[in-house]
């Protein structure tokens, strides 16, 4: 029996340098990378995302990035479904598939071969949530998750209502717990989970830095454009970091220095949750600390599996 294709995964917190690292792997190694960053499907939302340029995609083929546009929404099963059909067609080409990004349960869902969990979208329920979430705010809904499922409401962002509101609604459809949902098979791949880390102190250094150059790079603008072009502040991807503070800005309802702070608090707290997705302890995942030398010791690691 032929064993599995392989696929080399490249995770890591949001401004540790993955897109960098991974781009030179993929240059050295044959490779094109598969986005498992949610935030990068959606087309004009590109400053603050920190999506790849359009250089660097010039220098390696990429997929999953600006497939579609801010209100739609890219569920967890067509994710799977579409990076699945990417990792294939690289395969087909007799190229090296990395799975680049910071999103845990798209990364899981992908590597472990997750089955959805069965419950299907049930509008009253969601509508009657959304509604409570009104009343007693984001925040409130979220605590009442934690009540139910300690374990969902650990790695599921307070303010991200639509993730909130999918967890409780399969709760309480199904009378089971959404983390316990989260069914996994055999994974379809030979697969390589390369984690980069760097000190704290230095991660939130790169933190302030890349949000003070977002907002030099026109971020501001950015968020402009596309409230001109009709999109609702409400909706789930202009919740997203970064927007929803410049939205909150343009609205008047605080200061841009206000906005930079509330920007770089909530970057933090999201790349705790992320740590949640990815531990040091975890024994599938080969930790890197980020220096002079990784991208050769990345390098010896990749040939080595795939030999």
């Amino acid at each position: 029996m032929p064993s599995p294709d392989p696929l080399v995964v490249i995770l890591g917190p949001t401004a540790v340098g993955k897109t960098e690292i991974a781009i030179q792997l993929a240059e050295r190694l044959n490779g094109e990378i598969v986005s498992a960053d949610s935030r990068l499907f959606y087309r004009g939302m590109d400053i603050g995302t920190a999506k790849p340029t359009m250089a660097e995609r010039q220098r390696v083929p990429h997929h999953l990035i600006d497939i579609t546009e801010p209100d739609d929404v890219i569920s967890l099963a067509l994710f799977q479904r579409l990076a699945r059909q990417a990792i294939s067609e690289i395969h087909s080409h007799r190229r090296l598939p990395f799975l680049v990004g910071g999103t845990g349960q798209y990364i899981r869902a992908v590597v472990q071969a997750w089955e959805v969990p069965p419950a299907q979208p049930d509008p009253m329920l969601r509508s009657a949530l959304e509604s409570w979430a009104g009343q007693i705010g984001m925040q409130g809904l979220h605590d009442r998750l934690a009540v139910l499922d300690p374990q969902a409401a650990a790695i599921i962002d307070p303010r991200n209502l639509r993730r909130t509101v999918r967890a409780l609604e399969v709760i309480l459809s199904t009378g089971r717990r959404f983390s316990e949902q989260r069914r996994s098979g055999a994974s379809p791949y030979k697969v390589l989970m390369l984690g980069l880390a760097r000190p704290r102190s230095e991660l939130y250094a790169r933190i302030d830095a890349r949000i003070q150059a977002m907002l030099e790079d026109g971020l501001i603008s950015e968020v402009q454009a596309l409230l001109e072009r009709g999109y609702s502040p409400g909706l789930p991807t202009l919740s997203a970091i970064g927007y929803r503070e410049v939205i909150a800005y343009l609205q008047g309802d605080i200061t841009l220095e206000e906005a930079q702070i509330m920007m770089k608090r909530a970057t933090r707290i999201f790349v705790r949750r992320q740590s949640n997705w990815f531990k040091p302890s975890d024994p599938d995942i080969h930790w890197f600390q980020i220096g002079s030398n990784t991208l050769e010791d990345l390098d010896g690691t990749i040939r080595g599996f795939c030999a």
